[in-house]
Formats: C-alpha cells, sequence, structure tokens
C-alpha cells in the first residue's frame, strides 16, 4: 500500500518536465527533412527519452521505487502527518505504464520525422500528469479500473 499523495507529487514533477519538454519543443524546433541524428538530439526529444524512461521505471519497477517517489518518502512525507488512508499500487503502476506507451510513441514518430510528434505526445502526457497532480484525477488509473471491471468473470465462485 502506497501514500496516495505520492503519486500526485510525481505527477507534479512530471507535468513540470513535460511543460519544459513543449517549450523546448517550440523554442528548438526540428525540421523533418533533417537527419535522424539531428531530430534525436534535439533537446525536446533528449528530455521526453529520460521521462519515457522514468515511466518505464515506474512501470517495471513499481511506483514505490520510481526516484520521485523516493523523494517523495525522503524529503516531503516527514514533514507531512500521517495519510487519512492508503492506496493499492497496482493503478498508479499500470498508468506509468500507459505514460511510457504515450511517451514512446511520440519518440517513436518523432525520430520519423512526423511534424510535431514530440509536442503532441508530451502535451497528451502533461494533461494527463497536470489532472493528476492538480486535481487527483488519475486517467491511467481509471483506465486500469475499467479494464479491472471488462475482464470477463470466472466461472468459479
Amino acid at each position: 500500500m502506497i501514500d496516495p499523495r505520492a503519486p500526485r507529487f510525481t505527477a507534479g514533477i512530471t507535468a513540470v518536465l513535460l511543460l519544459v519538454t513543449i517549450v523546448l519543443s517550440f523554442a528548438f524546433p526540428t525540421d523533418p527533412q533533417t537527419e535522424l541524428s539531428a531530430r534525436i538530439l534535439s533537446p525536446a526529444f533528449l528530455l521526453l527519452a529520460v521521462l519515457s524512461a522514468l515511466f518505464l521505471w515506474g512501470a517495471t519497477a513499481g511506483v514505490k521505487r520510481h526516484p520521485f517517489g523516493w523523494l517523495f518518502r525522503t524529503l516531503v512525507r516527514p514533514r507531512l502527518a500521517p495519510p487519512a488512508e492508503l492506496e493499492d499500487p497496482k493503478p498508479p503502476t499500470f498508468a506509468q505504464l500507459v505514460g511510457f506507451v504515450v511517451t514512446l510513441a511520440g519518440l517513436v514518430l518523432g525520430a520519423l520525422g512526423v511534424p510535431y510528434a514530440v509536442t503532441i505526445f508530451a502535451s497528451l502526457a502533461f494533461v494527463a500528469a497536470f489532472l493528476n497532480s492538480v486535481f487527483g484525477y488519475c486517467i491511467g488509473c481509471q483506465l486500469y479500473l475499467l479494464l479491472v471491471r471488462a475482464r470477463p468473470v470466472s466461472r468459479r465462485t
């Protein structure tokens, strides 16, 4: 079980970094006709790659082992009152997988030269991270719950 404030803290850091990615994509635009090496060495692409790796880390190692989760446990949680309740880590872990898929799509399409792919997919991920950090609405968690509910019921009771 995890402190429900930890995913919101992580989402806040992620939202800020995604916003920086979006700003960098406009500040240093890449022409789709440029060579692959120039496209993948753009600042926005590199930052999105780092964020994608962090999403993969959270999806595979779990949110308890995520670097931003460690920051929360080490620097923030000791200064807060204990949480009123704890939550299951599975939905936020699945949300990390969703974030990885979205950012990976932006990286792949950006590397292939699709115009504004990094900007568009970073923006999609930003909206999700912003909703989670500010309003506590986790889109990836909601997708997880929908998938759990849609799973066929076993014949065994």
